[in-house]
């Protein structure tokens, strides 16, 4: 949110470092539209901070577009992808249109396996640019993007994925609108 939005909200890789909604006004190109960050879902939440989290979700059930931010350094994102398409799924908005973003490839690492080792191949064997070649990147669903916030490494192609979603959503609902105009310069 901060490289898309050039704003300065707290972030921190901690578990309820940030516990409200933060909406920022982005502007990509002639395109503004507005960012909200939400608390990320966690797996097997207590009921009674279930209800704290409401606003949230109510977040999501009344966003357009869904950026999915996953720690592709994390061991277990995989499982972590899987608790929030549940959460989607429960608030019936798992089909809504989203992007996936893949991020901290600046700190992603493996474990790479000898030529000669015949044992099977474990997930943490896996390189990046194997993932890459995997549903990751070929999500029939949903476009993907592997990025680093902290190094920049692929924002511009966040940026053009980003603007153009964004761009469709509005032609879309508002047809008679010239204010999306057709341009010879790159939006970004």
């Amino acid at each position: 949110m901060n490289l898309l939005a050039k704003s300065d909200v707290f972030a921190e890789n901690k578990l309820f470092a940030t516990l409200d909604t933060t909406v920022r006004k982005v502007v990509i190109g002639n395109l503004p539209f507005l960012l909200s960050d939400t608390v990320g879902f966690i797996r097997k939440l207590p009921h009674d901070l279930v209800e704290s989290f409401k606003s949230s979700l109510d977040e999501v059930r009344e966003a357009d577009l869904l950026l999915h931010i996953v720690d592709i350094s994390h061991p277990r994102f995989e499982e972590q992808i899987s608790v929030v398409n549940e959460t989607l799924l429960e608030l019936n908005s798992l089909n809504k249109p989203a992007i996936i973003v893949f991020n901290k490839t600046d700190i992603f690492s493996h474990i790479p396996k000898d030529e000669d080792d015949l044992t099977p191949v474990k997930r943490e064997n896996y390189s990046l640019a194997d993932l890459k070649k995997t549903w990751m990147a070929k999500n029939i669903n949903h476009q993907t993007v592997f990025v680093s916030a902290r190094t920049g490494e692929n924002l511009d192609e966040l940026r053009k994925i980003l603007y153009d979603s964004v761009k469709e959503i509005h032609v879309t609902r508002y047809p008679y609108s010239d204010f999306l105009f057709e341009t010879t310069d790159d939006p970004l």
